[in-house]
């Protein structure tokens, strides 16, 4: 989703130019704050030194955000300010209901665009190509790709993460001996989303995918490992994943950062068949190669993350207990509990946080994924016009003062955490004649709060700890109002930056920590912190309960409403 009203520059700056109050010092409880509701606060630091500044200025990374709907390339200096910036949308494939797929060579050109106008920027500055030190890569998780291997061609369209064409397999699946022994292994609950249950459909439906399996040419991998095979050129053979793109595979054991045999074995997957690319840390000097053409040939790709896990480094989520929330396409929550991973009880799934090597641990972290969010909101302009660009969302929401009674379950692709309803379908429950499109764009954002609250109600269960503030990124985040309402349904404090472009960032750590631009995670505390907004609860407790119960009713109702032919039969 793009900015609110009060509109972003090229950086993701706010350039709202109100005059807003320093928050208030102390410590504060939320009842106590909820008078200061959108306030801006300052860094508790006192920021680089004119010395480290001046140094860090002169050092610039690229960072690749390859994500669901659009390309995008950064070049950051050693501050974390963005300097240079271009993005590039791609088609989005819908053949089927559920279905949801992308381009894969098109994929690769988006990107290519990116990194070839951003760089023009960067030079007409008076910059040198030669002044980029490495280049870092985030990307879309879950997202499967198949190629043959002698040759580099695609063998299919990418299947996206939302995509639900895997419902009936996966119901399958949960059927076999071994299934509930999964999570323990590798984090994940069988659904729709890994990119295991893709790979087995394509096996079973595709014949290509199919004949290049039992000859031995098949290759597999999530969007990294394909940029990176295609970036570096093909003849160079670099394939390769980093630990937070493999641990949303359901094929690597989380707790050994290895592929397990017991996994790929339940899958039906021969590894003496498949070519699986080898999985390395996140930040790494020599495993991902370097870009084999363009304006940038020869620079390094010293990092790589899968998005989420790159928007928490972005966001310095370096100790446990520190928590991230992104609103993308979906949104998608990251809570850090340190060097061991913590299996969820209570509908979560646990994943690499990142793993920068150098002898360093892998560091995990609990998540909560929403597959709809920013997605929901191109929804009703699309397909319902009621907006002509998505950050109009928060002027149609503000025309009325409540949702009226709508609640906007928004399951298109079913409901992934803390719920996993696979055969929940969208669904809009209390319309009347009262009811105006205002009504239903609130529903819409609300319903992405409501899901953050479930997957924070689970996270304290599993962590034993109630979050004390949530920090958030991504283009719904822009919008006050919406932020507003989830201090509100969340009862703490939401903390927005004022550059919003966390998850390249993220990617640009990864690669800057490599080529040692920073060695320790201390020396990125100053990075991002300064004139951050803190949106305060301003509801009483009681009303968010309200509030909440009402959703939850409304997801019960939507269970079952998409089930095999065969069950509906009486």
């Amino acid at each position: 989703m793009e900015a609110d009203k009060k509109g972003l520059d090229t950086a993701g700056h706010s350039q709202d130019k109100e005059v807003v109050k320093k928050t208030a010092s102390g410590t504060s409880t939320p009842k106590e704050m909820r008078a200061h509701s959108g306030e801006q606060k300052e860094s508790d630091s006192e920021g680089f030194t004119s010395g480290q500044e001046k140094r860090l200025k002169k050092w610039f990374i690229g960072s690749i955000d390859q994500g669901t709907t659009s390309s995008r390339f950064l070049i950051f200096d050693g501050t974390g300010n963005p300097v240079a910036s271009h993005s590039h949308e791609f088609q989005q494939m819908y053949r089927k209901s559920g279905w949801h797929e992308h381009d894969p060579q098109e994929i690769v050109d988006s990107v290519a665009t990116c990194i070839e106008e951003a760089t023009k920027q960067f030079v007409a500055m008076g910059h040198d190509v030669s002044d980029i030190q490495a280049i870092g890569i985030t990307n879309q998780r879950e997202t499967t790709l198949v190629w043959d291997w002698e040759t580099g061609e695609p063998l299919h369209n990418a299947i996206a993460w939302p995509d639900t064409r895997t419902m009936g397999l996966v119901r399958e699946l949960r059927g076999l001996e071994g299934a509930d022994d999964l999570t323990e292994l590798c984090g994940l609950p069988l659904s729709t989303y890994p990119s295991s249950v893709k790979l087995v459909w394509l096996l079973r439906n595709v014949e290509k995918v199919k004949q290049a399996y039992d000859d031995g040419r098949l290759a597999f991998g999530t969007i990294d490992t394909w940029l990176l095979y295609h970036l570096n050129g093909k003849e160079k053979r670099t394939f390769v994943t980093d630990s937070t793109n493999a641990s949303r595979t359901m094929f690597m054991n989380l707790h050994n950062i290895k592929y397990d045999d017991k996994l790929l074995k339940f899958f039906g997957l021969d590894r003496n068949k498949l070519h699986l690319p080898k999985i390395v840390p996140s930040s790494c000097p020599d495993s991902y190669g370097s870009i084999g053409f363009g304006p940038l040939k020869g620079v390094r790709v010293t990092g790589c993350l899968g998005d989420q896990s790159a928007a928490l480094v972005g966001q310095q989520g370096f100790t446990p207990g520190s928590a991230k929330n992104t609103y993308g396409t979906g949104c998608f929550l990251l809570y850090n509990v340190g060097e061991k991973p913590v299996i969820s009880k209570h509908g979560l799934l646990a994943t690499v946080a990142y793993d920068f090597g150098r002898q360093r641990k892998p560091v995990y972290a609990l998540e909560g994924s929403i597959a709809v969010a920013g997605s929901g909101v191109k929804f009703i302009m699309n397909n319902f016009g009621f907006i002509t660009h998505s950050h109009k969302i928060s002027d149609l929401a503000a025309t009325v003062e409540d949702n009226g009674g709508v609640v906007f379950v928004t399951a298109f692709s079913g409901l992934f955490a803390p719920y996993w309803i696979d055969d929940a379908k969208g669904t809009i429950f209390g319309i009347t004649q009262h009811t105006q499109r205002g009504h239903i764009a609130r529903a819409t954002l609300e319903a992405t709060c409501f899901q953050t609250k479930a997957i924070l109600d689970a996270m304290e269960k599993d962590s034993g700890h109630k979050l004390s503030e949530l920090a958030v990124d991504g283009g719904m985040s822009n919008s006050d109002l919406c932020m507003q309402t989830q201090a509100n349904i969340i009862d703490i404090p939401v903390n927005r930056p004022a550059m919003r472009e966390t998850t390249a960032l993220g990617a640009a750590i990864a690669a800057g920590f490599a080529v040692d631009i920073w060695k320790e995670f201390d020396e990125l505390k100053q990075i991002n912190q300064k004139d951050r907004t803190v949106f305060n609860p301003d509801i009483s407790e009681k009303e968010s309960t309200k509030m909440f119960r009402r959703w939850s009713r409304a997801v019960e109702m939507c269970r079952g409403w998409e089930r095999d032919e065969e069950q509906e039969d009486p």
